[in-house]
């Protein structure tokens, strides 16, 4: 009998069902030998001591007598063939509870370094390689890192050529990163690799630095940074009316965000998508959907979709729904309304307002609050207002009139008529009038009037009428052309109407005219060239003379910081113009015009910028097989410099990277525009873009061509990561790894798995059908536990098989362990631990032993309340911590493998011993001399819920050694020598006997010259002594003095 599933989930239910066992972990990464110098603690005799609990690390009895045992590393766990390497085996963490199976063994992977050098060159006649300087060939480039992403780490790329070879450091925001062995940054070669990153810690600016003996060099920058796209508000949308054949806008009001987003509208599900077309627009910068003439067929639920495209991931969130609704009738709403006006007497004026709604409303008029009827000067046309020789008497409030049978609006203005005599008050002809010889000028003459006044100049007394040089305009201003020293003079305006008369008068003056005396020239660059384009002009001294630059006639801003653009500063005459690495939109015809306020001079150049040529057009595809396309394209701009070679690149939407395409011809040359695209991957979609390359450069890419996918073809590719085990009894269970997309080929993809028992000569067959299937579970009764099978499997599709794997060996289910422990003794050894030791179990068929289980409750309690721990090997000793101080407790040891734990031994028993003393020792005293130190205290006399004390701790350490070194002692005092140069120590005290260690005294001594002391007790004041001992109170008071100095 067999049975199979797909994904994760299973599709039949066990008899006794046991989790499936996890996926091999990673490789781990060990991390290099290293000695923390706080481990290091000299003890007397040679041993060694922690800085904390004074606990020998791993140890699984008491002190004086039990060796260390090392703990493995944090991500290695000894697999069921690890040998025992001690007395006790490390525990694994008592939150592991019965029935989740241990990590697998992990696997180490040896990885080899290929290091690429250069040709040796002969430099001497013994034939020595050459020796080179760093050259980059790989740089790291700027990443944008989902914050949300589940990528567990980031790599930035960095490989230098070199010989000898190069080394690595890197910095971050101009600082050099400090990368220690089991931090989140790791050096792996060159690659800087960042664990689990973080915006708060890891956003910025990289470089890498590569060095050998001959030098140092510096990558480029790279940034660093994180990139996010919260989901849209839950709330619901308000619904947006409308009227037919209005627009209308629909907000899309995303959510927050970074770096920008790309924005499309749903029209009542997916993928219904509304297309960009003459009525329907979406804004990219805000997201909002815009329709013009809305009809019936747009009327629905819509939704906003915002799309982030980062470096690793593409996330999309979809907004909540809001109706559109056409409103079928509605009441009037102005399109135009009325303003106030004001208007001269005599002058004709027309008024108009315009409404919407339907049915379409009508429109009358009311002046001051009564009906306005049609006149002999003033017309009514619905909407439009006409009056002709206004009046005085038709100022007043006016109002336009909208309504149909759902309702009236108004819309009000006043209009004022004026009659007013010229006055010159706030407008007069200017005072003093410079103009440039040869040149013209202008005299604007603007009264303020009603009726417009009409208007006269004159020169002296003289009335001027039009000439060939003199004009007065319609709205009376006053041209005066090839002006003369003769022309200098008064000039008045004379203005009239039937309300009055007013003139203003004005002097001008005759000066120099400027003159360009040295042009700017027309020139050719490359792309990134400087190029200074010369303009020197002459002028009237009296007068400030400017010049202004324009391209294409639009000016140039040369102050801009950071700009192209400069201008030269040496003399009032002098106005060059420089460009700074000049790029294409630089090209252009340049202006240099030298104007005072009475007249200007210009000249023009030409600038050609030559560049790499522009982004070829019209990417069409065709004749679409498996694995070729034929693609044709349009020339681009060549920028001035012949196109040389095409390029054609190729990516899977929707974020796949572009990458360079094997072409048929293999070089396409810079005429063509047609080639074929070989080597793609069978059923797969493809964007395709094309770049043009010259002598200065590859331009910019065409736009993408249109999704299209090759057709199908048989799988070409096995499926990998075949392996299995575990299940029920009676099962066989076999795992592989999906096939991604791009190796399925295809349509109806599914997997063909060939499996027999080890030694059997047929094999069995089952069909997987599915692309995410990656189990199969066999179930047969007569299958025994733990037996081997070889597996291999093959992919299919509509178009065929493909090939085969290669042979797996595969083990059926395991069963629970069947023999118990015996001989189980265990001791308590402190007052929070005890060892446990029994004799192992022989390995059985059933399966692979993985360790032992102990578990342990206190006496009085029910074994359902037991405390267990798990050992990560076979070793048959253990030591369990964390215990209540004198406690009995009843203990079993259990075998256990992936399928379970096995029965119970008998239970033993175990009681721990009283706590340690609670005080520490008091009355601490010492003396000092030039090469010893001598310190006594009171013994510790433990209470009757306390421990014995056999003996007593000191820790030693001074500035000179910073390694703590223990002492042992049965005595309430000790003599240690010490260094005649020490500056400070600390020492600290403790009780130890059966029950642990108690707790501690602490110390702080000071050198104060010669041999009296300087003391500090955090715990205890030293008692009074004679000769080098002093008290606490004067030792603080010669600390103060002595820190003072």
């Amino acid at each position: 009998m067999q049975r199979c599933c797909s994904g994760s989930g299973r599709t039949h239910t066990h008899k006794r069902p046991h989790p499936l066992p996890p996926p091999p972990p990673p490789p781990p990464q060990l991390p290099p030998p290293h000695q923390d110098s706080s481990e290091q603690l000299r003890e007397q005799g040679g041993k060694e001591a922690g800085p904390g609990g004074w606990q020998l690390a791993g140890s699984c009895s008491p002190p004086r007598a039990a060796p260390a045992c090392p703990s493995p590393h944090p991500s290695f766990t000894p697999g069921p063939s690890q040998p025992p390497t001690g007395l006790c085996s490390p525990l694994l963490p008592r939150t592991l509870a019965m029935g989740i199976p241990p990590r697998r063994k992990s696997h180490l992977l040896l990885l080899v370094a290929v290091v690429l050098v250069s040709s040796p060159a002969w430099s001497s006649a013994r034939g020595s390689p050459a020796t080179f300087g760093p050259v980059f060939e790989d740089q790291p480039l700027s990443l944008l890192f989902p914050e949300e992403s589940t990528e567990e780490k980031v790599t930035l790329a960095c490989h230098a050529r070199a010989s000898p070879p190069a080394t690595y450091r890197w910095k971050m925001n101009g600082t050099e990163m400090k990368l220690e062995p089991g931090s989140r940054h790791q050096l792996v070669g060159g690659n800087l690799v960042i664990i689990n990153p973080t915006k708060g810690q890891d956003a910025g600016v990289y470089q890498c630095l590569a060095s050998n003996p001959v030098g140092t060099i510096i990558s480029r920058e790279a940034v660093l940074r994180f990139g996010f796209l919260q989901e849209f508000s839950k709330e619901e949308r308000d619904p947006v009316k409308t009227h037919e054949g209005w627009g209308v806008m629909l907000p899309c009001n995303p959510p927050a965000h970074y770096p920008g987003l790309s924005y499309r509208w749903l029209l009542n599900e997916f993928p219904n998508f509304i297309p960009t077309d003459g009525r329907h627009f979406v804004s990219q910068t805000t997201g909002n959907l815009y329709i013009a003439r809305t009809n019936a067929s747009d009327l629905g639920n819509y939704s906003c979709l915002a799309t982030s495209h980062m470096d690793f991931s593409t996330k999309s969130v979809f907004s909540k729904f809001a109706q559109l609704n056409l409103a079928a009738e509605a009441q009037p709403e102005w399109l135009k309304v009325i303003s106030d006006m004001e208007a001269d007497i005599g002058s004709s004026l027309r008024w108009g307002c315009a409404a919407a709604g339907k049915p379409r409303p009508t429109v009358r008029w009311l002046r001051n609050g009564e009906p306005l009827a049609p006149q002999t000067r003033v017309e009514v046309l619905a909407g439009d207002l006409r009056f002709s020789k206004l009046s005085l008497e038709d100022s007043g409030m006016y109002q336009c009139v909208a309504e149909n049978k759902h309702g009236t609006i108004y819309a009000s203005a006043e209009l004022a008529v004026q009659a007013l005599a010229p006055d010159f008050r706030l407008n007069p002809v200017r005072r003093l009038i410079p103009a440039a010889r040869g040149g013209e000028v202008i005299i604007p003459c603007q009264p303020r009037a009603a009726p417009k006044a009409v208007v006269l100049w004159s020169k002296g007394t003289e009335i001027l009428v039009n000439s060939s040089r003199v004009t007065v305009t319609p709205d009376g201003t006053l041209i005066i052309r090839n002006i003369s020293r003769s022309d200098e003079g008064k000039y008045t305006c004379f203005a009239e109407n039937f309300m009055g008369k007013a003139n203003s008068t004005g002097i001008l003056s005759v000066r120099d005219a400027t003159k360009i005396t040295l042009a700017p020239s027309s020139a050719d660059i490359n792309l990134g060239d400087n190029l200074t384009l010369q303009c020197h002009a002459s002028h009237d001294p009296t007068m400030d003379l400017t010049f202004i630059w324009t391209l294409d006639d639009l000016p140039i801003d040369s102050d801009k910081p950071g700009g192209h653009y400069r201008r030269a500063s040496v003399k009032e005459t002098v106005g060059d113009l420089t460009i700074l690495n000049a790029q294409l939109r630089h090209g252009g015809k340049y202006m240099c015009t030298a104007q005072t306020v009475v007249d200007s001079a210009s000249k023009e150049a030409t600038v050609l910028v030559r560049g790499p040529p522009g982004p070829p057009g019209g990417v069409v595809v065709r004749d679409i097989g498996d694995t070729t396309v034929q693609l044709s394209w349009s020339r681009g701009f060549d920028n001035h410099s012949p196109i040389a070679k095409y390029t054609l690149q190729a990516r899977t939407p929707p974020a796949g990277k572009w990458k360079q395409v094997r072409t048929n011809p293999a070089n396409i040359e810079g005429n063509a525009e047609t080639a074929q695209v070989l080597g793609l991957t069978p059923w797969m979609d493809y964007e395709f873009r094309v770049t043009a390359s010259n002598i200065l450069g590859t331009g910019e890419p065409s736009g993408p061509s249109s999704k299209i996918r090759t057709k199908e073809a048989a799988p070409s590719v096995a499926p990998s990561g075949l392996s299995g085990g575990g299940g029920a009894p009676g099962e066989l269970i076999v795992n592989w790894t999906p096939m991604s997309r791009e190796y399925q080929h295809g349509d109806g993809f599914g997997y063909l798995l060939s499996f027999r028992r080890q030694g059997s000569t047929s094999w069995q067959t089952a069909r997987v059908p599915g692309a995410d299937a990656q189990h199969f579970v066999y179930s047969n009764e007569s299958v025994r536990p733990y037996t081997p099978f070889e597996v291999k499997i093959r992919s299919y599709n509509h178009r065929g098989n493909g090939p085969e794997s290669l042979t797996a060996l595969v083990y059926s289910a395991e069963e629970e362990p069947r023999v118990a422990p015996t001989n189980v003794w265990a001791k308590g050894v402190s007052s929070s631990e005890m060892n446990v030791t029994w004799e192992p179990v022989q390995q059985d068929m059933n399966g692979i032993l993985l360790g032992y289980e102990i578990r342990y409750w206190k006496a009085g309690d029910k074994e359902a309340a037991a405390d267990r721990v798990r050992t990560a090997g076979l070793d048959p000793s253990a030591r369990v911590t964390d215990l209540h101080p004198n406690t009995k407790y009843h203990v079993t040891v259990r075998a256990y493998n992936r399928a379970g734990t096995g029965p119970a031994s008998p239970s033993t028993n175990a009681t721990t011993m009283k706590p340690p003393p609670r005080r520490p020792p008091g009355n601490i005293s010492w003396t000092f001399s030039s090469s010893s130190l001598s310190i006594k205290w009171d013994p510790v006399v433990p209470l009757r819920n306390e421990s014995a004390v056999t003996g007593y701790k000191m820790l030693y350490q001074d500035d000179l050694h910073p390694t703590p070194t223990l002492h042992l002692t049965s005595k309430k005092g000790i003599e240690i020598a010490v260094p005649k140069d020490i500056s400070y120590a600390l020492v600290q005290i403790r009780t130890t006997g059966p029950g642990g260690d108690g707790t501690p005294a602490e110390v702080h001594i000071v050198r104060n010259g010669g041999t009296s002391m300087m003391v500090e007790n955090s715990a205890v004041c030293p008692a009074p002594r004679s000769g080098t001992t002093l008290s606490h109170s004067m030792a603080m008071l010669i600390l103060v003095g002595y820190l003072e100095l």
